[in-house]
């Protein structure tokens, strides 16, 4: 989950030489992005580049575990890097400060009931890094998996102010984090113990956290190796859930 900046360095300064990747075209149904063991070591994980971010292409990316990240006016540029980072909903790491928090809150959680918002809040700039990768292309895209299902949104809100939040791709029991922001001391870390609760009542699964971050780490997020992520991912994303489990007590203290 990018969460903070994957990188130390601009996006535009890791884009390789076109030869050394796959420029990939519009993908056709059926046609399908190139073996994970393509990927280069570094920029770590980067498999492709070009391609488009319709939502049969990017169904078919998260389904190997593969997801986009660039900075126009590049190419699309496709990652699946190794080590990945995952968290099991079993092992969040909840602080007791932070549960001192969920039990005396006065903020309140939502579902998707402002999807767009919550990008737009993620793109916003930020100390720790240069520039965004979600532009309004990005926006779009995710909006037409959110209509369709399969991205949801976790907010927190502050009576009628959204406070902090967090954002991405469900499929089956995975949930591939994309960003999360925060206007309030802990925000998307309860917009994460949100999250969570609704994984394990959907039985399981995990939160694809992308790349490692000491942040992520802190919160119970640990490295597995590509391989060991790609055949955890086949089983998940083939559990069956329900639309229902996307809901969440009004109250933050019900979380815990």
């Amino acid at each position: 989950m990018r969460w903070p900046a994957k990188y130390p360095a601009p996006l535009t300064s890791l884009y390789p030489s076109p030869n050394t990747v796959p420029l990939l075209s519009h993908l056709a149904p059926g046609e399908d992005f190139p073996p994970s063991s393509e990927a280069l070591a570094y920029p770590n994980g980067l498999l492709a580049a070009g391609g488009q971010l319709d939502s049969q292409t990017l169904l078919s990316a998260y389904r190997r575990g593969i997801f986009p990240w660039y900075e126009a006016p590049q190419p699309v540029l496709w990652w699946t890097p190794d080590p990945r980072s995952i968290l099991l909903p079993d092992e969040l790491h909840v602080s007791r400060s932070l549960r001192k928090t969920l039990r005396r809150s006065e903020l309140r959680l939502c579902v998707d009931k402002a999807f767009s918002q919550v990008m737009k809040a993620c793109a916003a700039p930020r100390l720790d890094q240069q520039g965004t990768w979600i532009d309004t292309a990005m926006i779009s895209a995710y909006s037409d998996l959110q209509h369709l299902g399969y991205a949801h949104s976790v907010e927190v809100w502050r009576e009628e102010d959204l406070v902090g939040g967090l954002y991405g791709v469900s499929i089956g029991g995975a949930f591939f984090g994309e960003s999360m922001f925060s206007r309030e001391t802990d925000a998307s870390k309860i917009a994460l113990v949100a999250l969570v609760h609704i994984l394990k009542r959907s039985g399981g699964g995990f939160v694809d956290c992308q790349i490692e971050s000491e942040h992520l780490n802190s919160l119970g997020a640990r490295n597995v190796s590509r391989v060991d992520f790609e055949n955890r991912l086949q089983h998940t994303i083939a559990m069956h859930t329900s639309p229902d489990n996307w809901t969440l007590p009004a109250s933050t203290g019900e979380l815990i």
